[in-house]
Order: structure tokens, then C-alpha cells, then sequence
């Protein structure tokens, strides 16, 4: 039976946009921009879905409260939506389960979607024990440490393959959430101090190459045959200029072996900003889409300015492989992937339900089933990070927002985990909170945003 929490209401989004791929290339490597074929990305609708909304696992509601959409994944072999949640509110300092929501959306003859709803939570368990979202503790090894930001399913055995922002790393699993194994990360990836090889996968205190911390492998795809998955770092290592650099890895993996058969570089926008991907979704065997995204926005702990979110489509025909090559800081790496042009602006679309502003973290990509016109549908979603921050000590809030205030996170109403009692203003003002039945009225915690586009793709393969 579905939850009701789960069925949410659905709002307007205003400045509506078409957009088409250029022919001219930016950024990347080689001379030309990858050949059009995904192009018209237009919008549909947008749904915000509560803050408050919980899942259908067991426990209390702080428990089982929804973690919305750090990837989004469409198995077209079995018509099914996956949404995956990270590694739970708190970052890394709460207990929490980590888990996948299988999902369904009813969409129209044009695109557009409505009723949203959960038809099963898959928790992440290896054996009786569950994946933990906690920070890995001792930081020299993962254990059942999980931090989930990239899902797709293998097309041959039906499996779930997840990539990890603590390793980084990529598991497989069955559909019932039992680990089946780890994929082998190459060893220039492990964060750790380059002199002695220790590593800390729960920081980078001590560490001077390899993943950043928050930054392992946060988009995963997989080639349509099922041969190859893709895991992509969100940015730069350590070694290779931490968040001044602007080349992140593909790393591409054998997918019978578990073993990695080539790394490719690719060139971001920019550096600073928090700027890194989101999202690597498979076009075919060597095209992709690829979410990049600044760290300006709503959200919790956001800084709202100029929100940049953008989608590129890229190839890696004639990528040259730098397993063993150190990527430069800015300059230019004549052997990056192919990098064509914006086909999304993902930030041009905004919710009236969130103040007509765009989202900090939009994290999930997937292209869905074909229309009778012959258009694609295409989900891209929000982790709007359980709308929950926490204070330099670890101690955990709830953040409920005023949408049509300004900056929404700076007039932000911070609350014990659960409870509208005890609240104080986030800005430090000395002003009085409002009452429980003001939060009540006026405020919300931060929704899950899932928006749908349609776009015209031309030579797609489906995994």
C-alpha cells in the first residue's frame, strides 16, 4: 500500500524554455563538438515533493524520511524508475540505512508527469548487516561506510550497480539490495597521503592525492550492451589541483571483471563555486550527458547567487586514456573527451513553489520511454539533502524555508530533527521565531524537486 505522504501536490514552473544543441564545440579536447543527437530539450512540468515525506521502510519518520534523488535511473527492459538517496541526513555523523526508492510517475501524451509515489525502498545490506551512511570509522578502511550518488542497472542480469563518494567506489547488488561485490578502484583514486599510501576515506586530513572528500564517484552510466560502466569523480583529485582544478575522471570499467580498462579527463566550466558533475548518463557506447553544476542555489546551507546547472553532451571517440598521466591544474588537456555544447539549462526553468528560484543540487539525469511523437522523456530531480544541517559539533537540524522571502536559506527556521519547538532563526538575528503554528502555515522544509523535459535523440541505444 502507498504511503500518502508520498502523493504530493503538483505546481507550475514559469519561464518554460527550448533548447538546442549547437554544432560549435567549448571547452574538452579535439576540434569539433560531438554530432547532434540529443537536441530540443524542452520542459514540461515540474513537481515539488514534500520535505516531510517518508518511505516504506520501518522506524520513526526522521528514520524513514525520503531522501530525494541524488541519481534517477529508468529501466527500460522492465519500464521501472529508480531513485537513489545518499548517505542519509547528518552528513555521515547519523545512523542511516542506506537506500534505493523504486518509484512511478503517471506522464502524459505530451511529457508532462504527475503523482508521484514510492512502490518499494531497497535497503543496501551486506548479509544481515546494512550499508551505513556514517563516516568510515577507522578512516583507513570503508567497511559498510556508504555514501550512494550514482545508480544504473545492468541490462544482462538485472543487477543493481551503485558508485560511492567514500571509496570511490562501485557495487554491485541484487535487486533485493544484497551486495554482491566491489568493483576494483584504481589505486590513484584512493584518497590518501601520497608518501606512505594510508588512506582517509572519511576527510582529507593527511591526504595529498587521490578523490577530495564529498567528491568521489558521483556519476555512474553504463554502455547499452553492458559491456563498460562509467564512473565519473565530481571533481578534480587532489593531486590534480582539489577544487582549484577543472578536470575530473571517467574512469571506464569492464563490467564482467570489475576491473578498469581506461580513465579519460574531462574539462569542467570553471573551477571554484563549488563547480563539479552531478550526473553521466549513456547516450550510446561512446556519447553521454554529462549534469554540471555550480553550488549556488536554495538549499540547506546554500549560497543562493547565480545557480549555474547546465547539461553537456560529450564523446569519448578519440579521448586519449590518462590511467597514468597527471591532469594539469587549468590548462587545457588537448586530450579531453569531446565536449559539445549546453543541451539543457536546467536553471532557466524555476518552480513558483520554491520562490520562482532554482534548487542548489540538481543531481539526477535519466532519459525515460519514448512518446508516440518520438520524443524521449527525461527526468532530472533535486537531492534537496533531507532539508537538514548540522553545527561544527554534529548536532542536527531541521531547516524549514519561507520561499517567497528574498534569500530563503538566510531567513531559513532551524529546529531539533522532528520537533518545531526550540527553533531560532539560521541568520543569528534577534528576532523571534516564529510560533509552531506560524512554522506551520508559512514555512516548509525543503521538497524534492523532479522536473520533466522531452528532447529529440537520434541514434539511442537503450542499456
Amino acid at each position: 500500500m502507498l504511503n500518502p505522504k508520498t502523493l504530493v501536490r503538483w505546481f507550475p514552473l514559469v519561464g518554460a524554455t527550448s533548447l538546442v544543441l549547437a554544432i560549435s564545440g567549448c571547452g574538452g579536447g579535439g576540434n569539433s563538438a560531438p554530432a547532434t543527437n540529443f537536441s530540443n530539450a524542452t520542459f514540461q512540468n515540474g513537481l515539488a515533493l514534500a520535505g516531510d515525506a517518508v518511505d516504506l521502510s520501518t522506524g520513526t519518520a526522521a528514520d524513514r524520511r525520503l531522501g530525494y534523488f541524488s541519481d534517477i535511473y529508468y529501466d527500460a527492459t522492465r519500464k521501472e524508475w529508480w531513485g537513489l538517496s545518499d548517505r542519509g541526513p547528518g552528513g555521515g555523523l547519523l545512523q542511516y540505512e542506506t537506500r534505493v526508492q523504486r518509484f512511478e510517475v503517471d506522464i502524459s501524451a505530451t511529457g508532462s508527469i504527475s503523482n508521484f509515489r514510492v512502490v518499494e525502498t531497497v535497503k543496501f545490506m551486506r548479509g544481515t548487516q546494512p550499508f551505513n551512511g556514517i563516516a568510515p570509522s577507522p578512516t583507513s578502511a570503508l567497511g559498510n561506510a556508504f555514501d550512494p550518488e550514482g545508480i544504473v542497472i545492468n541490462p544482462k542480469n538485472g543487477n543493481l550497480l551503485v558508485s560511492d563518494e567514500y571509496g570511490p567506489s562501485v557495487y554491485e547488488f541484487t535487486r533485493a539490495g544484497q551486495f554482491v561485490r566491489a568493483f576494483t578502484t584504481p589505486a590513484g583514486l584512493i584518497p590518501r597521503t601520497a608518501a606512505t599510501g594510508i588512506a582517509n576515506y572519511a576527510a582529507d586530513t593527511g591526504n595529498t592525492a587521490g578523490k577530495r572528500t564529498n567528491r568521489g564517484f558521483e556519476g555512474l552510466a553504463i554502455s547499452p550492451d553492458g559491456l563498460f560502466v562509467y564512473a565519473m569523480l565530481q571533481s578534480a583529485m587532489l593531486d590534480e589541483g582539489g577544487g582549484n582544478g577543472v578536470h575530473n575522471r571517467i574512469v571506464k570499467f569492464n563490467a564482467a571483471t570489475g576491473t578498469a580498462v581506461a580513465q579519460y579527463a574531462y574539462r569542467m566550466k570553471r573551477s571554484g563555486e563549488g563547480q563539479g558533475i552531478s550526473s553521466i548518463v549513456a547516450l550510446g557506447n561512446d556519447k553521454f550527458l554529462v549534469l554540471e553544476r555550480n553550488n549556488r542555489g536554495i538549499g540547506a546551507g546554500a549560497t543562493l547567487a547565480t545557480a549555474d546547472k547546465e547539461v553537456y553532451q560529450i564523446d569519448l571517440t578519440g579521448a586519449v586514456d590518462v590511467t597514468n598521466t597527471t591532469l594539469p591544474t587549468t590548462e587545457v588537456f588537448a586530450g579531453a573527451v569531446i565536449k559539445g555544447d549546453k543541451v539543457m539549462d536546467l536553471a532557466a526553468n524555476t518552480l513558483t513553489a520554491i520562490g520562482n528560484k532554482s534548487p542548489e543540487k540538481w543531481e539526477g539525469l535519466a532519459i525515460g520511454p519514448q512518446l508516440t511523437n518520438g520524443n524521449y522523456v527525461v527526468l532530472v530531480g533535486t537531492d534537496n539533502d533531507y532539508s537538514v544541517t548540522q553545527t561544527s559539533s554534529g548536532t542536527q537540524y531541521d531547516v524549514f524555508f519561507r520561499f517567497t522571502d528574498a534569500d530563503p536559506f538566510v531567513s531559513s527556521i532551524q529546529c531539533p530533527i522532528g520537533t518545531k519547538s526550540n527553533c531560532f532563526l539560521t541568520s543569528g538575528a534577534s528576532l523571534t521565531p516564529p510560533t509552531p503554528a506560524t512554522l506551520t502555515s508559512e514555512y516548509v522544509l525543503m521538497p524534492g524537486i523532479l522536473s520533466a523535459f522531452t528532447a529529440n535523440i537520434t541514434s539511442y541505444v537503450k542499456p
